[in-house]
């Protein structure tokens, strides 16, 4: 039977039909905008009258006749002022077209792209957190990822900022390796180059993984509020501590949360070291350090690193030698280690006289070593006294006499610093990039985030004893007479720095050392020169 072809229209009309959607369909859209603000009104209208019945029908009903009463009166006062009807046809128009707009439909769950990150990282933590033993595993092979994952939030790329992590009761949360193995999946699968947060709450069996925000690195060093024998070591996140300070940030004055290190007789970590990589901002604290002592005490730099960076503070009042040669700091360096002694025996007459004890006694004294290493080296060779053998008398009974040591080293100079100076120093500064391991080899704990890698300078970690590791972004203070530096930061520091010391002023002879001392001989010790001499070539 020959086959009947199939009509026109189906067989060469199709370009045609769609010829004729499109006409369509570009008309629906015109009319559409057209008559938009006309659907927009519309539905404006039609909300209005389902609130108005919403309300009706929540009105109790002997409160009915009275609201009639008074929507009555008002349609009369409108019908006779003059204008009235059109007045209220156009606030009507303008409420109904302000009700009926296009809202934004907020997004109430992750989207496909979100759900794929989270199903990833689900079936990632399947080895961590199952066991075979498990009659019904929270986590599974193809298991479900809402049952363990709740509060998820992204930011604009996608990328998790905050998760609930729900975890099985056998999980050995207390052991710390294994709770760094979780971190470090969930830090690279959430996105590297962020600092991470985990809060563990081992009782209800849950991980809280959330995205940190940098720390700003505005602040530039000025005058905090603090109490005496308090110093800024930098600043913090706003729950890490329980107390700001006001702070001029950008012209602009706000509270900051700091990372206050407290010195002098009653505090439990009077000694300081800061570690770091070149350029991560050591010697920026160190100098930062010394523009808030001086206010109330004495300095005494001695720079290993012969850089100048402390040129700025040489012949300051209050500066009573910047070192930068190895004589000049052994000199400096016995000096403070006699003073120290000196405070010692007069502070210990007087109490047993019953007086108080002298003044010069109860004056800070603060004794910054930048790179003693270096120092140490050129000893050895010239077979002279290590100068941190030195700093032994002023880190065991410098507390009691307001002797404060603060020492600045590199990662790979740390092994200098022998037993009799490191456990001294119970006060830890990380400053810069270092990997976990060795942020805890020098804290003694490992950091509670996951440190980046790259950081800018002042960025770090501090630890104070045997308290919490909080995160640090030193004030900004640079050397003011580095043109490479920016000017507003370096003006402050200038701001900051005390007046020129009285060339003719002479130094008071301290007390005798007590007659215990292995030389008999009364000694004199008089304070360094306060001239800063140019490093040995």
């Amino acid at each position: 039977m020959a086959r009947r072809p199939l009509p026109r229209i189906l067989s060469n009309g199709s370009d045609r039909i769609a010829r004729s959607r499109e006409i369509a369909r570009t008309a629906a859209d015109s009319a559409t905008d057209v008559l938009h603000p006309l659907i927009t009104i519309t539905r404006g209208l039609r909300l209005l009258a389902a609130a108005g019945r919403r309300k009706w029908a929540d009105t109790p009903k002997e409160r009915r006749g009275p609201s009639l009463f008074l929507a009555a009166a008002c349609v009369l006062v409108v019908a006779l002022v003059p204008y009235g009807p059109l007045l209220a046809l156009i606030s009507l128009m303008g409420l109904a077209a302000w009700t009926g707009r296009q809202r934004t439909t907020a997004r109430t769950g992750p989207d496909e792209a979100e759900l794929a990150r989270l199903r990833a990282l689900y079936e990632a933590l399947v080895p961590y957190f199952s066991v075979p033993e498990d009659p019904d595993p929270l986590y599974a092979h193809g298991g479900e990822w809402a049952k363990a994952f709740s509060d998820p939030e992204f930011d604009g790329d996608g990328r998790l900022t905050r998760l609930r992590v729900r975890y099985p009761a056998y999980f050995t949360d207390a052991e710390a390796d294994a709770r760094s193995r979780v971190e470090q999946l969930l830090h690279t699968k959430s996105g590297r180059g962020r600092e991470y947060l985990f809060d563990w709450d081992e009782e209800g069996n849950q991980l809280v993984l959330s995205v940190l925000p940098a720390l700003p690195t505005t602040i530039a060093a000025q005058r905090f509020v603090i109490a005496p024998g308090e110093t800024v070591l930098g600043f913090t996140d706003a729950d890490a501590v329980q107390r700001t300070v006001p702070v001029v940030d950008g012209g602009e004055t706000r509270d900051a949360a700091p990372v206050v290190w407290r010195t002098g007789p009653r505090s439990t970590e009077p000694h300081l070291l800061i570690a770091g990589q070149p350029g991560s901002g050591t010697t920026t604290l160190l100098r930062s350090l010394a523009l808030q002592a001086l206010p109330h005490g004495d300095v005494l730099i001695v720079e290993g690193s012969g850089t100048g960076e402390f040129a700025c503070l040489a012949e300051r009042s209050g500066v009573l030698a910047v070192e930068c040669v190895l004589s000049g700091a052994l000199a400096s360096l016995e000096w403070a280690a006699h003073e120290t002694e000196r405070r010692l025996t007069a502070a210990n007459r007087a109490r047993q006289a019953g007086h108080p004890t002298p003044e010069d006694t109860r004056r800070p004294l603060w004794i910054l070593l930048d790179r003693p290493s270096v120092f140490s080296h050129l000893a050895a060779v010239d077979g002279r006294t290590d100068p941190l053998q030195l700093l032994q008398v002023p880190l065991r009974h410098g507390r009691a006499v307001g002797v404060t040591v603060v020492v600045t080293e590199q990662f790979d100079s740390l092994d200098v610093l022998n037993e009799t100076v490191r456990p001294h120093l119970r006060a830890r500064v990380v400053l810069g990039p270092a990997s976990p391991d060795r942020i805890s080899s020098v804290l003694g704990t490992p950091p509670h985030t996951t440190p980046r890698p790259d950081v800018p300078p002042g960025r770090g970690y501090a630890r104070l004893g045997t308290g919490a590791v909080l995160r640090l972004q030193v004030p900004a203070t640079p050397d003011p007479y580095d043109d490479v530096a920016s000017e507003a930061h370096r003006q402050a520091v200038l701001a900051l720095l005390p007046d020129r010391a009285d060339d003719t002023a002479t130094a008071t002879p301290t007390e005798a050392l007590p007659a215990t001392d292995p030389d008999p001989r009364p000694h004199t010790n008089p304070r360094p020169a306060k001239t800063a001499v140019p490093a040995e070539s």
